[in-house]
């Protein structure tokens, strides 16, 4: 790995972070009168009228007890787009370097390489959508490539990278590269934050929306070396996660024995899944997933995703995705929910057989 005084943009490296009333204060109060709050709370009764805690330290501190990761080596967000944005922010220097990812995968990563004008380059994925580190390598360019992203399990194709090829691009490559595990629990494997010591160049994202089912509160999470981390929060908004979200998180994390069933249904329902599109005649092929989706290959994508919209069914229509011509990506839905998309899958093949 470069220094990370060389991988960091100069004016990022010398920036002096905005310190806030809560960044500057630390201790017990009863009188707070450093930050032009509102002193009375709103009549929902809820403290709101104060601003949250800059850092999130007592959800960080949860949060490591749940990772087995110090707090220091914990960034959230809102969100991982917030994470996304924040290191081609810190690392990429508009008009001249470039971000490198695999296609397909999750559009947000180019998005913010284009409103951050950096290049964003595309390496195809092989057969299966298998990842081949000599490709992603060749890719680089060595002065100018900064980031390399790989989503795992990789989204849309739902299949997880194969982690000899993540390693190796780890190894030869002396920039910044990110695994974003948003659908890791979903998966038989270890999360790559076992090896933020042995890689001080690795950031592994994951987040709240999936397996915890709280997409709604926006809380995602980068782990990564400390120093890494500091940069992060140097260039983040100063509360860029809000008191109701930190304190939502909170009583969500107590419930794990709930998310950790939940996820077992998710897989069972997923394999019912794979079983059951296997057998219905329009569809020519079902993608394996390690994901709380699966990718499926059908006839005329297009007329499917048309009928199932039609009949109150929303499934994510990939037809026009580079590399999944054809295909549907389908979320794993309650029992319920999946016998519904079913019946009606049946019953367009009836009608159009």
């Amino acid at each position: 790995m470069r220094l990370l005084k060389d991988l960091v943009r100069p004016n990022i490296w010398n920036l002096k972070p905005y310190s806030s009333a809560r960044d500057e204060f630390h201790g017990a109060a009863s009188v707070f009168l450093d930050a032009n709050e509102n002193p009375y709370p709103p009549t929902s009764g809820m403290p709101v009228n104060r601003y949250p805690d800059p850092m999130q330290w007592t959800l960080k501190q949860q949060l490591a007890k749940l990772k087995d990761i110090a707090p220091e080596y914990i960034f959230t967000g809102n969100g991982s787009d917030e994470a996304i944005d924040l290191i081609i922010r810190t690392f990429c220097e508009p008009s001249r370097d470039n971000v490198v990812s695999i296609a397909p995968t999750y559009g947000m990563y180019e998005v913010m390489a284009d409103v951050n004008n950096v290049k964003y380059k595309k390496v195809p994925l092989g057969k299966d959508f298998k990842l081949d580190a000599e490709t992603v390598l060749h890719a680089v360019d060595e002065q100018f490539t900064k980031v390399i992203f790989l989503c795992s399990p990789n989204n849309p194709s739902g299949n997880l990278l194969d982690r000899e090829q993540i390693f190796r691009i780890l190894k030869y490559f002396d920039g910044i590269v990110v695994v974003d595990e948003a659908y890791i629990d979903f998966a038989d494997t270890l999360s790559f934050t076992r090896r933020l010591l042995d890689f001080p160049n690795l950031i592994v994202l994951q987040t709240l929306s999936k397996a915890w089912g709280a997409a709604g509160i926006r809380l995602g999470m980068a782990f990564a070396s400390e120093e890494i981390i500091a940069i992060l929060n140097k260039v983040k908004y100063p509360y860029n996660v809000n008191l109701l979200t930190q304190q939502c998180v909170l009583e969500i994390l107590q419930h794990e024995e709930l998310k950790n069933a939940q996820v077992n249904e998710i897989l069972s329902e997923r394999s019912r899944l794979e079983s059951a599109f296997r057998e219905l005649p329009f569809v020519r092929r079902v993608y394996p997933s390690d994901a709380n989706f699966i990718l499926v290959a059908v006839n005329d994508a297009n007329a499917v995703y048309s009928y199932l919209i039609n009949n109150g069914i929303v499934v994510r229509n990939r037809n026009n995705v580079a590399f999944c011509e054809g295909c549907l990506r389908i979320t794993v839905g309650t029992p319920d929910e999946n016998t519904a998309m079913l019946e009606t899958l049946k019953r367009y093949f009836g009608i159009f057989a």
